[in-house]
């Protein structure tokens, strides 16, 4: 568990609120990240999971509020600013996002060739590297279309750790998956977990966050109405409304108690 007590937080995030399509689907929403930490956001659809984790990483600006790294106040509007601070904190989404036309190899090793410089050897070593760390040492000549859903999300973590991030988002990293494929990207993110890779991660896989997760965040309507410790929060006979929701889950593991 995270001592929180003596430390800056590595991540802050201060009063966020975005409104889209009319609707305001953020709402004043802060939460402090430290270093090594996993915090696991759960709550219904429409209630901002993704749209706080695209905010955190600035894929979507916020209409108000702040993010910190490193104690360093990010200026969106400053594109040198927001690049490297993209650099830093990874994103994984729910439908992979590779490029159809590359190979696994050359889907993590083209952003450091294009973003970090790197010549195409050091990029293609980094890049074998990384997807050996997700079990893809012999698929990195493959192109998207010859692996599986599984291994797709294997291939955009390992795009991602190549960037050498310091926080990393995941949004339902398993909800495209067949349920067979799920253990195989969990066990990857179970790695980064106890290897200190800090970490916010939206999931309904209340097996995995029972076991790995710092704190767990409910929302529910643009809000955090719940936080902490899944021993607190999924006790039975809490009471809390995230112990109701997952009550009502069923996933790879089986039912939430």
């Amino acid at each position: 568990m995270v001592n929180t007590n003596t430390r800056n937080p590595l991540m802050r995030v201060q009063g966020i609120s975005k409104v889209l399509g009319g609707r305001e689907i953020l709402k004043s929403v802060s939460l402090d990240l430290y270093e090594g930490e996993m915090k696991v956001l759960i709550g219904p659809s429409g209630g901002g999971k993704s749209t706080l984790l695209q905010c955190m990483n600035y894929l979507i600006v916020p209409d108000r509020g702040e993010i910190e790294l490193d104690g360093r106040r990010v200026d969106p509007r400053k594109a040198r600013e927001l690049c490297e601070f993209r650099q830093q904190v990874g994103m994984i989404f729910q439908d992979f996002n590779l490029f159809d036309h590359l190979t696994a190899s050359e889907n993590v090793s083209i952003a450091l060739r294009k973003v970090k410089g790197m010549s195409r050897a050091r990029a293609k070593a980094r890049a074998k590297a990384e997807l050996e760390r997700v079990g893809l040492a012999d698929k990195g000549h493959l192109y998207p279309a010859e692996l599986s859903g599984g291994q797709k999300q294997r291939v955009s973590i390992a795009r991602a750790l190549a960037m050498d991030p310091k926080v990393m988002l995941l949004d339902e990293p398993t909800s495209a998956l067949d349920p067979e494929l799920v253990s195989e990207v969990l066990t990857v993110i179970r790695g980064l977990a106890q290897n200190g890779m800090t970490m916010v991660m939206a999931t309904h896989q209340m097996g995995f966050t029972r076991s790995l997760a710092d704190e767990v965040l409910f929302m529910q309507e643009g809000r955090i109405i719940e936080q902490g410790s899944p021993k607190d929060l999924l006790a039975e006979g809490s009471g809390t409304r995230t112990l109701d929701f997952c009550s009502q889950i069923l996933d790879v593991e089986g039912a939430c108690a």
